[in-house]
């Protein structure tokens, strides 16, 4: 079949899938990826392996334009209020996301370590795009969506540093290469240093640039172009493309005053680019894989789920943070998928005798949080009272300006 009819076709299945989520009250995200299952293998097997090759690219772009749009929560003098709470409690997160894998695995269900500590390093990693949506879907805003997007964000890059460090570990465990805490730590510098330095540089282009773009039109051409050309370079020189597009999405909200414009002319392009990436996400996704992962697939869902829960909740404790961001912050940090897909390919590469075995695991991981996660986060901004939240935010600072303004009047 026509490649651009498939696209059609499943771009119109997906918006089927959203329209049957509003239904029955569940994220739009949910409804898309559902949607994609039918398509895949484990139904109609419309979409093939192939089929999935071939739409790599509005992978790549939409994961891109995510990690952009999440630059555009790290504004300096926010940060500065919140960076060093933010920091403390991605840090729990991803440090009780990894231990408490790492202990299920290797102490309870007797794992080698080598398997052990790179499938918990690759459980540390949130996959940003469902909970970006649901929070974009029900117009959240308030304690607990202002925390969990950069915690998002900052635990991608945690979780790059985590498994590589793994991986470290895993190949002298295994023999296979004599490493040095040098050779280690610079290869981990290198990629993260690089991607961010990357992220700044064309940060920097992007904004000289929209400040002398003319219209929306051309603002919109030159921010894609700006992206494409963060996640070409990254990917070619082996830098984290998700890391590079973040920084250049910190960069332009921070350097350029009019920033607001170059984020909602991405904005109004993405959506048929989102509609597409869950729905293909959902799929790829084999259900006949339930029946060979077995006690350790099921173990691992439980202790990621349980161990960021953990460390999110001790993190937020630690820094004393709004009493709804400690209860309800775990919740919205479930969602897994990109990030922990794309590292399967470097298993893959360089610990061969464990992918079968990691890749079954995450990918039944991957279906579960990826269907159940987007539904978590809305229970999450639900239970904080932060549903509607950015339109009562407005609301209230439209009442308040009319106030100012009948003083004023008033006064004269």
């Amino acid at each position: 079949m026509n490649l651009l009819l498939k696209i059609s076709i499943v771009m119109l299945v997906g918006i089927i899938g959203g329209k049957a989520a509003k239904v029955f009250k569940l994220p739009n995200v949910s409804g898309y990826l559902v949607a994609g299952l039918f398509l895949g293998p484990s139904f109609l097997k419309f979409i093939s392996s192939s089929d999935m090759e071939s739409f790599s690219v509005i992978n790549e772009l939409a994961l891109a334009i995510i990690a952009f749009s999440i630059g555009n929560e790290f504004v300096i003098k926010d940060m500065l209020k919140l960076g060093k709470s933010i920091v403390i409690i991605t840090l729990a997160e991803v440090v009780g996301a990894v231990v408490v894998v790492f202990s299920v695995m290797y102490f309870l269900l007797n794992q080698p370590f080598a398997f052990s500590i790179v499938i918990a390093s690759m459980s540390a990693a949130t996959a940003p795009a469902a909970t970006l949506l649901v929070i974009r879907q029900y117009n959240a805003h308030g304690p607990l969506t202002r925390t969990i997007l950069p915690v998002v964000a900052l635990d991608d890059v945690f979780g790059i540093i985590a498994f590589g460090i793994a991986m470290s570990l895993a190949k002298l465990a295994t023999g296979q290469q004599d490493f040095s805490i040098g050779q280690m730590i610079s290869g981990l510098v290198i990629e993260i240093g690089g991607s961010i330095l990357l992220g700044l540089v064309l940060g920097l282009l992007l904004t000289i640039i929209a400040k002398k773009s003319s219209g929306r039109d051309e603002l919109q051409a030159v921010a894609l172009m700006a992206i494409g050309i963060a996640t070409g370079i990254s990917i070619s020189f082996g830098l984290s493309p998700l890391l590079t597009c973040i920084m250049m999405g910190t960069t332009v909200v921070n350097a350029f005053k009019k920033s607001k414009r170059v984020f909602d002319s991405i904005n109004d392009f993405a959506s048929p680019v989102y509609i597409l990436f869950f729905t293909l996400a959902g799929a790829s996704l084999d259900l006949s894989i339930l029946v060979s992962v077995g006690i350790v697939g099921v173990a691992y869902v439980f202790a990621r789920a349980g161990g960021k829960m953990l460390g999110a909740w001790g993190g937020a404790k630690a820094v004393k943070a709004d009493p709804k961001v400690t209860k309800y912050l775990g919740l919205g940090l479930l969602p897994q998928g990109g990030i922990s897909i794309g590292l399967l390919v470097l298993v893959r590469q360089q610990l061969p005798e464990f992918a079968v075995a990691i890749g079954t695991i995450i990918m039944f991981s991957v279906l579960i949080y990826e269907v159940t996660g987007p539904i978590f986060a809305k229970i999450a901004i639900q239970k904080a009272g932060e549903i509607d939240g950015l339109n009562k935010k407005d609301e209230k600072h439209s009442n308040k300006k009319n106030n100012v303004s009948q003083v004023t009047q008033l006064n004269n």
